[in-house]
């Protein structure tokens, strides 16, 4: 087996690993999350989950990565516990579905980003969406935003995966506080803002079997937990780095992002259509900004900067999902990179058509992803973590780090006895959701 690449610097993975976790999740998804689930409620719940969760999640990950220095499924056999890897391959499937959607919806941003040049979404946004999101023209933008993600991973982690993220995760920044900035002055805009930062202790209490599900599930996506991509990113890490001070600066930069996003979603909204959309399916995003982008002055040139955010975001989540069953395959088989990644965008690709046919089947694939396979790859992940291989990963949580062994302690106890129970109680009610979705249940179970 030839040498496997490492990270040229420690800001490459911080990067690289910023990047897997600042995606659509946090700009297209996350507004409307909380748009749809109680607003600054929804923020409360899902800011809970996404510190007190999903960072002792992603040091759990870290570890298993860095410690194997093997993809999410090999990781498992490395450390000993072979029984273990279907883990692993629940992660590499959940990057699978969650890639052969999330490309068509960046075929989306590809197709705003030539209506935001041409205007062909100024005049009536609900059509526009309604022509570039199923049929022809969203399979053929499918393809091309997976040829662009192809194209990256196969370069490699150092040339491809660290270079593409070392360029757009600071442009995301930039373009991003620009856009928070500009829509400050728009009238209207204090409105949006109070909506998006007062919460409503009562939504929370009274609707917590509605709220939890979406946010768990989208702080688990918006940090790439679950997928297995932070276990293959992981792996390229040497021992001197510090996983805990690496994965704070990693969380705190994501959720810094998601925040931005509602700092420009919400006062556009406000300030031109006055409310929200409380309802609507994956396309509320597009359709209600590109309307209010048509009623503002300068409103193309900013959609151009909007869209191009998403499309600079969608990417840098993209690569991280393919170097998932990439690595995989290159490591189980010693393929050269470059067909694996050729090969595997392909079938995913394929495995997206129907998403790009169908709304309705990109939903479907998204409800079971948030309310299924997130949280039951992180529940096993918790478990393998805390009470399987526990000696072994704190000892290396410990390596490179100046927390010290309390830090370590206290994280393997949480991650033992709390993680399971509140991922437990996520699942139930994430596939209760589904239940109802589908029929099987006349209503939810109410709690409290």
């Amino acid at each position: 087996m030839s040498e496997r690449e490492t990270w040229t610097s420690r800001v490459g993975f911080i990067l690289a690993a910023v990047g897997s976790a600042v995606g659509l999740g946090n700009i297209w998804s996350f507004p409307f999350q909380t748009a749809t689930n109680g607003g600054a409620a929804f923020l409360v719940v899902y800011l809970v989950a996404v510190f007190l969760i999903g960072f002792p999640v992603m040091l759990g990950e870290f570890v298993i990565g860095r410690r194997s220095e093997r993809n999410a499924v090999e990781a498992f056999r490395a450390l000993g516990f072979g029984e273990w890897s279907i883990v692993g391959g629940l992660g590499v499937l959940s990057s699978f579905v969650t890639l052969a959607f999330y490309s068509v919806v960046g075929g989306w941003v590809l197709s705003y980003i030539v209506g935001s040049v041409t205007g062909g979404y100024l005049g009536d946004a609900g059509a526009y969406f309604g022509t570039v999101s199923a049929g022809p023209i969203a399979v053929a933008a499918h393809a091309v935003f997976m040829a662009l993600t192809v194209a990256i991973v196969a370069l490699g982690v150092t040339d491809g995966i660290e270079r593409a993220t070392k360029l757009m995760v600071p442009a995301i920044f930039v373009l991003m506080g620009g856009l928070a900035v500009w829509v400050s002055t728009l009238d209207g805009a204090g409105e949006g803002y109070a909506y998006y930062l007062s919460p409503d202790v009562g939504v929370i209490t009274g609707d917590l079997a509605g709220i939890v599900p979406p946010a768990v599930g989208q702080a688990f996506f918006t940090l790439s937990l679950g997928f297995g991509a932070m276990i293959a990113y992981s792996s390229y890490l040497g021992r001197d780095d510090s996983l805990p001070a690496d994965g704070s600066a990693i969380v705190v930069v994501n959720t810094l992002v998601a925040l931005l996003a509602g700092f420009v979603v919400f006062p556009v909204l406000f300030a031109i259509e006055g409310s929200i959309p409380e309802s609507g399916g994956a396309g509320t995003a597009f359709t209600a900004l590109a309307g209010a982008f048509s009623q503002i002055p300068g409103g193309r040139a900013i959609g151009l900067g909007f869209f191009i955010v998403l499309l600079l975001a969608a990417l840098s989540s993209s690569i991280s999902l393919l170097e998932v069953s990439t690595s995989f395959v290159a490591d189980r088989t010693g393929y050269d990179r470059v067909p694996t990644a050729v090969g595997l965008g392909v079938l995913v690709a394929l495995v997206g058509i129907p998403t790009a046919l169908d709304t309705g089947v990109l939903g479907w694939y998204n409800d079971v992803v948030f309310n299924l396979l997130l949280p039951l790859s992180v529940l096993f992940i918790s478990l393998f973590v805390g009470w399987v291989a526990d000696d072994q990963l704190a000892a290396e949580l410990n390596l490179g780090s100046s927390f010290g062994n309390g830090f370590s302690t206290v994280w393997l106890w949480w991650i033992r006895i709390v993680i399971p129970v509140a991922i437990g109680g996520t699942l139930l009610l994430g596939i209760q959701s589904l239940l109802v979705k589908a029929g099987v249940l006349a209503a939810p179970i109410v709690l409290g």
